[in-house]
């Protein structure tokens, strides 16, 4: 029996979209979410470790910073970016994954549960907003007008997303059975380097970058790391090729 090609997800209602994903993510809470997400595996924390790493260097985060997460789900990203010594607030709709969060990372962080269409705090609050796979599953304008209004000015945003042109991306959002395996919900779709690119110049941001990157598969064994990995940064820099790359690394000044 052949896969069954998932139309584009029709358009819902904002209120319809917002109780989808909260259902969405209810269900995975209760399951092993991580494993879904391709966290827990020795290539999937090492992607983990790199986008972190990438996060604190592009976007300067330190000690004293004012740094939002958008979207942090169970942490995983939190307790990575929580020892750099900035002043860090985790944002999530979901009160499920919040709750994972909050026992994964402890009192260190403060967490907010939220809509980050409608962000609840004052403008210019912050220094940083960063965060992993969470933009897709959004309204790309009215959460990037979002991420403007909380940034002082001068401060940056970066992010990690899902790059729509990766082979095994564009089936995962294209087909019913892969959706569900991978745990997409009902209204996100992954998008292209152009895309991201021409909202954030629509809605005012500064010196943009996307950058391809990572072909490092969670599926890789952890043996294989140590001669796999340097190959696969390798493609990144290779042109064409690193177009399909897994991810784009989004960078921008408010």
């Amino acid at each position: 029996m052949g896969l069954a090609a998932e139309s584009p997800p029709r358009a819902a209602s904002p209120d319809e979209r917002l109780r989808r994903e909260l259902e969405h993510h209810r269900e995975l809470a209760g399951q092993r979410t991580e494993a879904i997400w391709g966290w827990d595996s020795p290539a999937g924390r090492r992607r983990a470790d790199r986008r972190s790493r990438l996060f604190v260097a592009r976007a300067e985060i330190g000690p004293g910073r004012r740094v939002l997460e958008l979207g942090c789900g169970t942490g995983e990203f939190t307790r990575r970016v929580a020892p750099s010594g900035a002043r860090l607030v985790a944002l999530d709709l979901s009160p499920e994954l919040l709750a994972k969060a909050r026992a994964r990372v402890g009192g260190s962080v403060k967490f907010v549960r939220g809509n980050a269409e409608v962000l609840p705090f004052p403008s210019g609050r912050f220094d940083v907003v960063f965060g992993c796979s969470v933009l897709h599953h959004l309204n790309l304008d009215a959460t990037l007008a979002e991420v403007r209004r909380v940034l002082r000015p001068g401060g940056r945003m970066t992010f990690s997303e899902p790059n729509l042109l990766n082979p095994q991306v564009l089936l995962m959002f294209k087909v019913r059975a892969l959706r569900a395996r991978f745990g997409v919900s009902p209204d996100e779709m992954a998008f292209t380097r152009g895309t991201i690119a021409r909202a954030l110049r629509r809605l005012g941001f500064g010196c943009i970058s996307v950058r391809y990157f990572d072909f490092l598969h969670p599926a890789i064994p952890g043996a294989l790391l140590p001669v796999v990995e340097p190959a696969l940064e390798a493609l990144e820099r290779v042109p064409l090729l690193r177009a399909i790359a897994g991810s784009l690394l989004i960078d921008a000044v408010r």
